[in-house]
């Protein structure tokens, strides 16, 4: 489909002109520097939390509830953190999130390096980190339509994407050395990165028309569910993307493919882990590079079957070069779609929804990819690892053919723009 003469094509343009350039809007630079150096922070920091409590206790279940005392915010708050994008200046609660990060990191840096932390006071400010975060991330999601032209849309969300996986590349690594030095250094570096991030925000010169301000009922709360049920397009890519994710995945079962398929060592599944960020890194630069101009849904699609074929050959794999193959291509084709998927609801959504939007799309995200790790754990109890990861390849091509059948709109969509009376 991506080769054919008649379907999707993108532009020849080898670069961006001077005209039309990320670099040309400083809001948006701000912001990317802002992003990106959270990431970094947090990236370090998830690390550093890991080892340190896991050397205190010496238990895995411990390490479960590092996952837990995150995952509730990040949906028990998405809907109340969304209303708020939508009724205050979206700038300002960044701020404020990550002013709330920055002083519950420095103080894991302070009482560490005084030796006078504990599991429980480590849980504790991971949860108001997670809080925090969960406040923050509708609001930032939403920001981005108003920093560039919706030409450029897509070409920033492909750099964020860059930023993201480079920080999920290289920031566990960084955050492993430094913790040589012991988890209080770790944890001041991220620190000074947050520092960075917090200064870049409120210097970021954000113009956001002044939000009507509604009540917080049930209609508001839950007033982007019912957007998205309305907006077809939008309903199929954040349902695309749920589903992809929850039967595709196949992260959660890298350990056993490692160990008793592939028969590597620690090195291997560090390669294994590493390489769909980097398929996803490269292509985003390329993405960043090119625009989409034409059969966009169809692209879409072809990149989450594309997605579902790679977890097939990973699946089947016997080899690690071909494992790693097959992770780096499905790690690509996933940049491709949710660049589609993040530019298409941003722009199909008004900019007063946006933060509701957001909110609801992050709660699909998060319920995902957690339930995604669950459901490829127990196909692999009751049909072996291999077993599970082929279902999950056959599954994730069958919503694709059952989504084009249910959403014939979003399959014949040419371009990211709304475009006349599709409303």
């Amino acid at each position: 489909m991506l080769g054919s003469s008649q379907g999707p094509r993108m532009s020849s343009t080898s670069a961006p002109s001077s005209a039309d350039s990320l670099l040309n809007h400083r809001a948006y630079l701000a912001f990317w520097c802002a992003r990106t150096a959270s990431s970094f922070g947090f990236q370090m920091l998830s690390v550093a939390v890991g080892w340190q409590i896991y050397a205190m206790t010496g238990r895995a279940f411990d390490l479960g509830l590092i996952g837990l005392v995150q995952f509730f915010p990040s949906v028990l708050l998405a809907l109340p953190a969304g209303h708020l994008a939508d009724q205050f200046d979206r700038r300002r609660i960044v701020l404020l999130g990550q002013i709330v990060e920055w002083l519950a990191i420095v103080l894991l840096a302070a009482l560490t390096l005084l030796h006078a932390i504990n599991e429980a006071g480590i849980l504790l400010l991971i949860f108001a980190i997670s809080t925090a975060k969960a406040f923050e991330s509708p609001s930032m999601q939403s920001m981005v339509p108003a920093l560039v032209p919706a030409a450029l849309l897509p070409r920033a969300m492909a750099v964020n994407g860059s930023a993201m996986q480079a920080a999920m590349i290289m920031g566990p690594a960084l955050g492993g050395l430094l913790y040589v030095a012991g988890p209080g250094v770790v944890y001041a570096v991220a620190a000074a990165l947050y520092l960075v991030s917090t200064v870049m925000v409120s210097r970021l010169r954000y113009e956001q028309a002044p939000p009507k301000r509604e009540p917080a009922t049930l209609k508001t709360l839950f007033a982007g569910v019912h957007f998205i049920r309305e907006r077809k397009d939008v309903l199929g890519v954040i349902s695309l993307d749920l589903f992809a994710v929850l039967l595709g995945g196949a992260t959660a079962l890298l350990p056993i493919f490692a160990k008793d398929i592939l028969h590597t060592g620690p090195w291997g599944l560090g390669l294994l882990r590493a390489a769909p960020a980097i398929g996803a890194l490269l292509m985003s630069f390329w993405l960043a590079r090119h625009n989409m101009e034409r059969n966009v849904g169809k692209i879409m699609f072809a990149s989450v079957a594309g997605f579902g074929v790679a977890t097939l050959v990973f699946a089947l794999s016997q080899v690690l070069w071909l494992s790693l193959l097959a992770l780096f291509v499905s790690g690509a084709f996933d940049m491709v779609s949710m660049v589609i998927r993040g530019s298409l609801v941003q722009l199909d959504t008004p900019d007063a929804m946006r933060g509701r939007v957001s909110a609801v799309n992050a709660i699909f995200i998060n319920t995902s990819n957690q339930l995604g790790e669950f459901e490829s754990g127990m196909l692999a109890a009751w049909l072996g690892a291999v077993g599970s990861a082929v279902v999950g390849g056959i599954g994730t091509l069958a919503v694709v053919g059952l989504w084009m059948l249910l959403f014939p709109t979003l399959r014949r969509r040419q371009r990211l723009h709304m475009e006349p009376g599709s409303a």
